[in-house]
């Protein structure tokens, strides 16, 4: 059966519209072409970030943004990783968690979570 924009894999919940609407679009063919499911989707998914990428700048490298601890201060941030101005704060690890999850999807990126300790904790949307 094929996928669309209401139906389709979960590995494909996270990407930004556009990234999913071109995935959807790819794996459907690369299944009507023969391939297994997984093998589709995960072609389909990096396919779909070249497409779509092309024009937004470097399309061989994805933003990377850090949830992490401020420096000095109380509360947390993000930021993109070779920057040091925030884009996101507030006082809690917590109180920005999903405010951070929304933009780094809106912008394709990756985002590393960090512990309070500043050691890393999980990464998010790499695939």
């Amino acid at each position: 059966m094929p996928w669309n924009e209401k139906d389709y894999p979960d590995s494909m919940k996270n990407l930004p519209d556009r990234v999913r609407e071109k995935a959807i679009e790819i794996a459907n063919a690369l299944l009507d072409d023969g391939y297994e499911e997984g093998r589709a989707i995960a072609i389909a998914i990096d396919r779909a970030r070249s497409a779509v990428g092309k024009g937004h700048g470097n399309d061989d490298e994805r933003p990377i943004y850090r949830l992490q601890p401020k420096e000095n201060s109380e509360g947390w941030h993000l930021i993109k990783k070779a920057d040091k101005q925030s884009l996101l704060s507030a006082s809690t690890k917590e109180g920005l968690s999903e405010k951070a999850k929304d933009y780094v999807k809106k912008h394709d990126g990756i985002l590393i979570i960090y512990h309070a300790d500043g050691s890393e904790e999980r990464r998010l949307y790499e695939n």
